[in-house]
């Protein structure tokens, strides 16, 4: 008898339910993340099995077994597959993994796209970028900000936190007033730190640079 199979996973266990074709459900089957423990898991369902997952930030290496082991893996939007199945009571592992297997049975579960393992990386790479580009441009913000509240004007540079800029900005950290420094880098180390932060921010710099290429 076909089986259509739900699996609740979390970060470091996934709970699976298989219900047949007359929507019965079979007992639960909780797994730790161990991969070669999933593996033998997969490995004992019928072949070409149809699995239901919710889209989380962890699916990608699940996908990756469901799909080595042969089988068919099913990502579902999170909110609209716990709409489709009417629950608002309780929220157990259980019911979750059962209530998949039954949207999958029915033909409702709501789908989304499974990116390919390549494409995925380079969605990651992107995403990493976006994330050093953001977090370089507030770091520069408020060292901007922290120069314009003490009249420290570095000049005869375009580009404070290029080559020369950086190395400039260096010279004059010391400027700074002790509470401009945390608390950990006042006093002798507060420039060395300084330093090490401008250092971050090109290599932040660098390291999105290469993802944009990648």
């Amino acid at each position: 008898m076909k089986q259509f199979i739900g699996c609740d996973a979390h970060k470091k266990y996934s709970v699976f339910v298989a219900v047949n074709e007359r929507g019965e459900a079979s007992q639960e089957v909780r797994l730790g993340h161990d991969r070669e423990q999933y593996r033998r898991y997969l490995k004992q369902l019928p072949a070409g099995s149809h699995i239901a997952l919710e889209a989380s930030g962890h699916y990608y290496w699940m996908v990756d077994e469901m799909e080595a082991a042969g089988h068919h893996p099913r990502l579902t939007h999170p909110l609209e597959a716990r709409k489709r199945m009417g629950k608002t009571g309780k929220k157990t592992d259980k019911l979750d993994a059962n209530g998949l297997g039954i949207l999958l049975r029915n033909g409702t579960l709501p789908e989304v796209w499974i990116p390919p393992a390549g494409l995925r990386d380079q969605r990651e790479l992107l995403r990493l970028r976006m994330f050093l580009v953001q977090q370089r441009t507030r770091v520069k913000n408020r060292i901007q900000g922290a120069l314009a509240r003490y009249n420290i004007q570095i000049s005869g540079v375009t580009d404070v936190f290029g080559v020369e800029g950086r190395q400039l900005l260096g010279q004059r950290l010391g400027e700074l007033p002790a509470q401009e420094e945390p608390s950990e880098s006042r006093g002798s180390g507060g420039a060395a730190l300084g330093r090490s932060r401008l250092v971050g921010i090109e290599k932040a710099g660098d390291l999105s640079r290469t993802a944009a290429q990648a």
